[in-house]
């Protein structure tokens, strides 16, 4: 069995937590235009753990992930990253969006120094480490270019680097790779999957594509539509398999055809409450 169902919610895993969400809700605006974009949900990750969540377009995936960044502050429940709470943003915690964000009036080289050096890292040791990074993302060759002069793939990767710079205890990714085509995008699913095994980085990623989720993640949180909540949770192999081309095989497929009818369905729910706005 390639994806199997499992609880999210804790249980013996919190004894290892990387990172708690529990009783988490978020609403935005106020008595009758108020909007319940996330309902109570309980997530944990271990360490190391690479969680994808997918789910129907509204349903507060990207809202999650800014309660984790501590870029919104929930309205009831709380998240908790190493047993600590989190109340805004932190350097632990390294974020890519789906547009690189990069500074365009900055070197590559720079772009990913600019993290550690804004901590007060000297200026040496963080371009040193900025090398390292895009050493490691196969760009080293295209320190002294400037963003604009890179493809949107090779932003992206620069992104990486950079969020990596800080040497955060977690990566959260906000569909990263939503605007690539779809070679180019199956290319850096390899890339960022070999980084995070070379990492033993902890992984937050946002996405609306259940092939992305199979192929990268050790788990994989399926969300209704909204108001926001664990529909299922499973733990997928997937990602540990050496084969690039994995998503070709019956398991792979399988796999997917049980995500999508759970997607499917709160999909059409979605546009159905849309629709009734």
């Amino acid at each position: 069995m390639q994806i199997e169902a499992i609880d999210m919610a804790g249980g013996a895993r919190r004894d290892h937590a990387k990172l708690v969400v529990e009783g988490l809700s978020k609403t935005f605006g106020t008595g009758p235009e108020a909007v319940l974009a996330l309902a109570p949900l309980d997530i944990t990750l271990e360490r190391g753990d690479f969680l994808c969540v997918v789910g129907p377009s509204g349903c507060g995936k990207t809202t999650l992930l800014n309660v984790v960044a501590g870029f919104e502050r929930p309205t009831s429940g709380r998240a908790l990253l190493d047993g600590r709470p989190i109340t805004g943003p932190g350097a632990e915690r390294g974020v890519v969006f789906q547009q690189g964000a990069l500074f365009n009036w900055m070197t590559v080289l720079e772009n990913v120094a600019f993290g550690p050096r804004s901590c007060g890292v000297p200026a040496a040791k963080a371009r040193e480490s900025a090398r390292r990074l895009l050493a490691l993302v196969g760009l080293e060759a295209f320190a002294s270019k400037y963003p604009y002069q890179l493809s949107g793939g090779m932003q992206q990767r620069v992104g990486i680097a950079r969020a990596l710079a800080n040497e955060p205890e977690i990566l959260l990714m906000d569909e990263p790779f939503a605007a690539l085509d779809q070679q180019t995008r199956e290319l850096l699913q390899e890339e960022i999957r070999g980084i995070w095994r070379r990492t033993g980085s902890t992984v937050l990623w946002i996405t609306h594509s259940i092939e992305e989720a199979l192929f990268l993640a050790t788990h994989i949180v399926v969300m209704s539509a909204r108001p926001g909540r664990v529909k299922a949770a499973f733990r997928s192999h997937f990602s540990a398999d050496p084969d690039p081309l994995v998503a070709a095989t019956p398991a792979f497929s399988a796999a997917k055809r049980q995500i999508l009818a759970l997607l499917r369905a709160e999909s059409q729910r979605a546009q159905h409450l849309e629709s009734q706005a």
